[in-house]
């Protein structure tokens, strides 16, 4: 009896452990998931110290920090579209190395920039670089998995678990080597994307862009009359508003329990329960299918919010459960993400017809950076001490909330979106 159990819970680790799962796809594949570990290494290496560099060590009003940090941002989130739309044109390859490219130059720029134009320079390059490789490399990977028999919800799923490990694994690196200087973090963050243009160079095959002869802006006009995509990107887009909560409702709350030094950790819980989770999470979510676990998933967002909107209505309690309504929405919201991220990427491909999977994922992506910049302008205001704390909070979670309603109709309505993942149905819309 001990036996088949313990050869069971192998079998079942196996199953869950991302370094076996990695040795079943293809090298342009694995190339492709390893690198998201690389890329997000590299990022984190500067991403969280940036502000105090620029503060501390330059000198930066708050007003100019705030615009750097806008400008990131914006030229990466923004401009997706563009990287997506030459992806379809030139293939991805050389759009990829081209990204590549310029955040290694964009992180040497930062390196030794110590005024503002060059700052400006160093830090739209590192936004931009991301938004020429990043709509490359998932589209390649939606067209790759789409090729193979491997379910593109899961591949998508370990791509966010490799993304998990370079949060975790960048900060950590980042933080070690900021005590020698930032300028040798900013330098070590480049060495990190030279491997891995080196890398994707020698590896990753050659081919020609989908739609080479077309025009640049095919593409778009092709999505802008998709309006069953339209409407699912505008749906979709408030899980990322969701996410960056992270970054802004999370540290107000933790400010006011009187526990803010509990950020880091609860970043860190975030990323391990991805890790940990995220395998077995999008098996469950692919079994349950789109037309379910989306709506589902955009659910438990809106709980993540209106639980902790609840739960700021209370006296503060003592000790470590001050940080409770936190810790709730942390796992809440991370639950959420991993529900739905892999599913809605795989739907990306479907409701294209397998057709210019750079422009459409650009076009998904940008979206969101839209939501994210006037929905976060809007949730600023609100953030107020005249305003109770659990305004903000409740007002979030209709978002998501509207979202589930919204994708659980889109799914009856386009046979691609509630088709079994990993079925390539051509959207009629």
């Amino acid at each position: 009896m001990t036996r088949p159990a313990a050869t069971g819970l192998r079998a079942t680790l196996r199953r869950w452990s991302i370094v076996s799962r990695l040795g079943e796809l293809p090298a342009p594949m694995r190339l492709i998931v390893l690198g998201q570990l690389a890329f997000n290494t590299g990022f984190y290496l500067v991403l969280p110290f940036f502000a105090v560099h620029l503060g501390q060590n330059l000198g930066l009003s708050g007003a100019a920090i705030g615009l750097l940090l806008g400008l990131r941002t914006f030229s990466q989130q923004g401009l997706f579209v563009v990287g997506g739309a030459l992806a379809d044109r030139f293939g991805t390859k050389p759009v990829a190395v081209t990204g590549f490219v310029v955040r290694i130059a964009g992180f040497v720029v930062l390196a030794f920039a110590d005024a503002l134009p060059l700052l400006v320079v160093g830090t739209v390059a590192v936004g931009f670089a991301a938004a020429l490789f990043s709509p490359a490399v998932e589209s390649e990977l939606a067209r790759q998995a789409g090729r193979s028999t491997l379910p593109r919800a899961e591949v998508f799923a370990m791509f966010g678990v490799c993304g998990q490990i370079g949060v975790v694994v960048g900060p950590v690196l980042g933080a070690l080597l900021l005590a020698v200087d930032f300028s040798v973090t900013a330098l070590a963050a480049a060495a990190v994307f030279v491997v891995v243009l080196v890398v994707f160079v020698v590896v990753m095959p050659r081919e020609p862009g989908a739609h080479a002869a077309d025009p640049v802006l095919a593409g778009w006009r092709e999505v802008a009359r998709d309006r069953a995509f339209l409407a699912f990107a505008v749906a979709y887009s408030s899980w990322l508003l969701s996410y960056n909560q992270l970054y802004l409702l999370l540290p107000i709350e933790l400010t006011r329990v009187g526990a803010p030094g509990a950020l880091g950790v609860l970043f860190l819980l975030s990323a391990l329960l991805v890790i940990l989770l995220q395998l077995p999470c999008a098996a469950l979510a692919r079994r349950l299918g789109p037309r379910r676990a989306l709506p589902a998933g955009f659910v438990v967002l809106s709980l993540a919010f209106a639980s902790t909107a609840a739960l700021t209505l209370l006296p503060v309690p003592a000790g470590g459960w001050r940080v409770a309504p936190a810790v709730l929405f942390v796992v809440l919201l991370t639950l959420g993400e991993m529900a739905v991220v892999p599913l809605a990427q795989d739907a990306v491909g479907r409701l294209a017809g397998e057709r210019r999977l750079g422009s459409y994922f650009g076009v998904l992506a940008t979206a969101g950076g839209v939501v994210v910049l006037f929905g976060g302008i809007g949730l600023g205001a609100l953030v107020d001490p005249a305003v109770p704390p659990a305004v903000p909070w409740t007002v979030t979670a209709l978002l998501p909330a509207a979202s589930a309603i919204a994708l659980a109709v889109l799914a009856r309505r386009v046979p691609a979106l509630g088709a079994a993942p990993d079925t390539p149905e051509r959207n009629p819309a």
